[in-house]
């Protein structure tokens, strides 16, 4: 009987999950067991700790970071805290994260940024990129930033929401079919709709009351600080032999100040 209830509770909360409307993972569960600590408790954690140990610990958040970020893979707090800060360092949680924020700028020449202020995730950013435009996916060697950039520019230049049929029938024009193993990708569709997904450049979302079900991609939230909406534009107006501000719309949306910055620095969070 018990079993039976427990099963119960797990598909509702898995049902209540797909209804929301978004594609998501169990790990986007809101992060509620941990609390911020205050600076007065930051201070008297301190005194606790050598400054060899919070060099240390740094140190491991440091490379935590980097090895998540090779995969392009957001780091969620819930699973900092618990696998490399840990309960004895959870005091001076945010002193760790400036120091590791500070390393990040003054040796790898990276910016640490907050996507999800919900669920509290971080990405890193290539300071050299933001300031000269210039990220991996606006000017893509790896065949799948290539294969990103077509179908973010797609969702750009169709509003800012494209149903998945749309564009599985775009990525078939261009040889790259999403029911077929490719020779640069393999699944096609696992690369889409999980990989870049987890690493939040796409947003997969259920649209609402379809039956058979069908879903949409948006923007995902690292994607809205990694990509220029002006380079893509700049890049459609090439492809089409045409002024980019013919697209006004667009146009009006790639050069508003809100697409300049549209994260925040996370290093006190």
């Amino acid at each position: 009987m018990a079993q039976r209830k427990r099963l119960s509770n797990t598909q509702s909360s898995s049902q209540s999950k797909r209804q929301t409307g978004t594609f998501v993972t169990q790990e986007e569960d809101e992060d509620t067991t941990f609390t911020q600590p205050s600076t007065s408790q930051v201070q008297r954690g301190l005194e606790k700790l050598s400054s060899a140990q919070v060099d240390q610990k740094t140190a491991e958040v440091v490379q935590y970071f980097l090895v998540r970020d090779q995969k392009k893979i957001p780091v969620r707090r819930a699973d900092l805290v618990k696998q490399v800060v840990q309960k004895e360092y959870r005091n001076i949680y945010p002193e760790i994260m400036k120091r590791a924020a500070r390393t990040f700028d003054e040796v790898f020449g990276l910016k640490m940024v907050e996507i999800d202020a919900k669920n509290h995730m971080y990405i890193l950013i290539n300071k050299l990129e933001t300031v000269e435009g210039e990220s991996p996916i606006n000017s893509p060697t790896n065949p799948k930033m290539g294969l990103l950039f077509v179908i973010l520019s797609l969702i750009f230049m169709k509003g800012g929401t494209v149903r998945e049929n749309l564009i599985w029938n775009t990525l078939k024009k261009l040889r790259v079919d999403p029911g077929e193993k490719h020779d640069e990708f393999g699944d096609v569709k696992r690369v889409v709709t999980d990989e870049f997904v987890r690493q939040r450049y796409l947003e997969y979302v259920k649209i609402p009351h379809t039956e058979p079900v069908e879903y949409e991609f948006r923007w995902g939230q690292r994607a809205d600080v990694e990509v220029s909406k002006a380079k893509i534009l700049e890049f459609m107006g090439q492809l089409h032999d045409q002024d980019p501000q013919g697209w006004s719309q667009q146009y009006r949306e790639a050069h508003s100040t809100s697409n300049t910055s549209q994260a925040s620095t996370s290093s006190q969070r």
